[in-house]
């Protein structure tokens, strides 16, 4: 049986951040909860409408960020998996 993959170690940092969808013609504000160098958990006003695939970024252009893929989704949170 393999072993359990451990799981990064997170860093909360309550940090403003932006979700681009539909290759940067729709940006929605939301809240960086908590982060790793795999992924990160935010908090926006309505996650579960969220597509399969976003950018997260830290500035509003939609050129910078980071390629993610939503694995969860709870209310206003969500789990991303970095991608690109």
């Amino acid at each position: 049986m393999p072993a359990p993959k451990k799981r990064e170690a997170r860093k909360s940092m309550k940090q403003p951040a932006w979700v681009t969808l539909d290759g940067g013609f729709a940006v929605r504000h939301c809240l960086v909860q908590n982060i790793s160098s795999a992924g990160a958990r935010i908090t926006l006003d309505d996650a579960v409408a969220l597509p399969a695939t976003i950018r997260l970024a830290f500035a509003r252009d939609a050129r910078t960020g980071r390629l993610c893929q939503v694995v969860w989704r709870r209310g206003t949170s969500a789990g991303v998996k970095f991608i690109g």
